[in-house]
């Protein structure tokens, strides 16, 4: 038999769906599975999308151009201008969702063995598409104790090599929902600046901003133009995971051809997908004012119940709809894994991400999981008494620990 790659034996399990298979085995008992695991938001897709999938009037299902279709790119211009983020449609190329951008991204300015510096705990996909490009994520862990706020630049420096040719970000980030302030994006400005480096900025959340202070976009930053590589998603927006539709945004001409080789390789980004997000945008303020208020709504539930929980902490998350909480535990993959083999709490348990799949530095995130807020508060009520009940019980708990010193 034939040995399989080292790319595919390089490639890391999803922290957010390598459990599947447990809460599967968990709902064929008959067990409630309250997923907090993955980023899909239970509210609706917008009305005139779902409307406009019904209503295509085309007797071909055609390709599309390969960068998307011009009348989609012009009113997603449109859009990013309302931010004073300004590009036209000739500098947006649409993908297979925002994960295929970011792979392009990589694919087109990257070479094997190339370094990408990444603030962590990160989105653990970047890895992923970072082997398929043959380059090498250097990471740099920010603390839940200071809510995981932009690590200090000599951190940066320390890594930057030769072969260093970019810096990804999520901002606001997946998986904490950290929301970089001006002074931290001057602060990697100042730095792509001085070492000439791309800046990768996946924006796909920009809309779950929960503060005062301006949504401050890498397209906001001066004398880097050249530099920016935005990445983009209509899936968390307009709870359309499953459409696949995402963008590429650059000013650079040269990056772009790139990217375009790239785009014609595989033919088209899809068609129909294309249809139902142009017609999102057509009532993007009046959708997004609703689905806004519930995210705050759920958020403060939810870090707020944590919070109460004894041994679990929660910094609030000023953007998305995630936070990274540390729980009174030994090993967050045992024990998201536990939950679900075996333990309930009134024939229930919950679904969450061990936050060690969002870092590459070994041995954090063990006493870390991910919660995605994107369940009704009356589920994340549940959810909450649910983990509540399991820490008093679980074999690697404190709090069991606890309990037990108590009553000897």
């Amino acid at each position: 038999m034939p040995n399989t790659s080292e790319r595919g034996n390089l490639m890391p399990d999803s922290p957010i769906r390598k459990l599947v298979p447990l809460a599967d085995k968990a709902k064929e008992k008959g067990k409630k599975v309250f997923h907090l695991n993955i980023g899909q938001p239970d509210l609706p897709t917008p009305q005139n999308a779902i409307d406009a999938i019904r209503n295509i009037d085309r007797k071909i299902l055609e390709y599309s151009p390969s960068e998307g279709i011009k009348s989609f790119r012009e009113k997603l211009a449109a859009y990013y201008h309302t931010f004073n983020i300004d590009v036209t449609a000739d500098d947006i190329i649409i993908t297979t969702g925002g994960s295929e951008a970011v792979t392009f991204a990589f694919l087109a300015c990257l070479d094997p063995g190339d370094e990408i510096i990444v603030p962590e705990p990160a989105y653990a996909n970047y890895t992923a598409f970072a082997i398929l490009a043959g380059a090498v994520i250097k990471s740099i862990p920010s603390k839940i104790d200071e809510g995981f706020a932009l690590p200090p630049v000599a951190e940066f420096e320390k890594l930057i090599s030769p072969r260093t040719k970019g810096i990804m970000i999520c901002n606001p980030n997946n998986p904490t929902g950290y929301l970089y302030n001006r002074s931290e994006m001057n602060q990697i400005r100042d730095l792509i600046k001085k070492y000439d480096l791309y800046l990768f900025s996946d924006e796909v959340y920009r809309e779950f901003c929960y503060t005062g202070a301006p949504y401050i976009s890498a397209f906001h930053l001066k004398g880097i133009e050249q530099n920016v590589v935005l990445i983009d998603s209509v899936s968390k927006r307009y709870s359309e995971c499953g459409i696949r539709i995402g963008a590429l945004i650059t000013k650079n001409k040269a990056l772009k051809k790139n990217v375009m080789k790239f785009c014609q390789a595989r033919l088209s980004p899809p068609l129909i997908g294309q249809i139902a997000a142009e017609a999102s945008l057509d009532n993007n303020k009046e959708y997004m004012h609703d689905i806004y208020d519930e995210y705050v709504e759920r958020r403060k539930f939810l870090v707020d119940g944590l919070n109460r929980i004894n041994g679990v902490y929660s910094p609030i998350p000023m953007g998305a709809f995630y936070t990274v909480a540390r729980l009174p535990i030994d090993d967050s993959d045992k024990f998201c894994a536990w939950l679900l083999s075996d333990f309930e709490y009134e024939n229930q348990t919950i679904f969450m991400a061990p936050a060690t799949g969002f870092y590459t530095t070994p041995g954090y995130g063990k006493d870390e999981v991910r919660i995605a807020y994107v369940l009704k508060k009356e589920d994340l009520a549940i959810s909450l008494k649910i983990l509540e009940e399991a820490l008093k019980v679980y074999p690697g708990s404190k709090v069991r620990q606890a309990i037990a010193a108590t009553q000897e």
